[in-house]
């Protein structure tokens, strides 16, 4: 008998905490977005510079150390500081065993450019010697206020969402409480650059001026998916 009083009582405690756990607030879930798109105004910039001939009939080689000097010139005359001017890859650290070896052998160097007016990119191209370009890439880009756009998006998106809630409700009679539940979803869109670095050479060798860059803009999307209680 008291096994079954005790198991009664189990049961009827059991069943009180299982209906408090129940939340029977009236709620409406919605989702609020805000986007923007901008134009990047950082851009690392790679070059790869490499020894070559002066002429076809002559063996004098315009070696890796003058062309760093005349890139490095390019840089500072474009108004860009120095600590933005860094190696990036060097294929000459054996230099002398490969002459060597093989008298022929032309060093090369690869270079980051920081720059954060674009319009340096063709001066930079533009004062180097087309021969001694290997290539250029640009490594990566970014926009300098990116994080204080990100969170007035977050805002916005955020305000959308109470906006969208209450018209909602007034459909309804109801209105907009509190904010129970709010979770951020990021949805950034970073465009790899247009650009063409075969044109670039072929342009910078027939006039020396280099193609400007067809940058697409940073698209920059948040959405926020938030529960508001409802009362009448």
């Amino acid at each position: 008998m008291k096994t079954m009083m005790i198991i009664g009582l189990l049961s009827l405690f059991a069943a009180s905490g299982f209906s408090q756990n129940i939340d029977i607030r009236r709620k409406i879930e919605v989702t609020g977005s805000a986007e923007a798109e901008v134009t990047p105004d950082i851009l690392y910039l790679s070059i790869s510079l490499k020894e070559y001939y002066k002429d076809n009939n002559s063996k004098k080689i315009i070696e890796i150390d003058e062309l760093e000097k005349q890139l490095q010139q390019a840089v500072l005359s474009a108004g860009i500081p120095k600590e933005n001017f860094t190696i990036n890859n060097v294929t000459s650290y054996n230099y002398g065993y490969e002459k060597k070896k093989n008298p022929s052998y032309l060093a090369k160097k690869q270079y980051i450019i920081k720059i954060t007016d674009l319009t340096k990119y063709n001066a930079i191209i533009g004062a180097v010697d087309p021969r001694a370009v290997e290539y250029t890439n640009i490594e990566s880009y970014d926009y300098s206020k990116i994080e204080s756009l990100k969170k007035e998006l977050k805002i916005k998106a955020l305000k959308a969402s109470r906006e969208k809630a209450v018209y909602l409700a007034e459909a309804l009679n109801d209105k907009v409480t509190d904010a129970l539940e709010i979770q951020e979803i990021n949805n950034e869109n970073y465009p790899q650059p247009m650009y063409r670095a075969n044109v670039i050479m072929a342009k910078a060798e027939m006039d020396g001026a280099a193609e400007p860059i067809d940058f697409k803009k940073i698209k920059l999307n948040y959405q926020m998916r938030v529960v508001y209680q409802l009362s009448k």
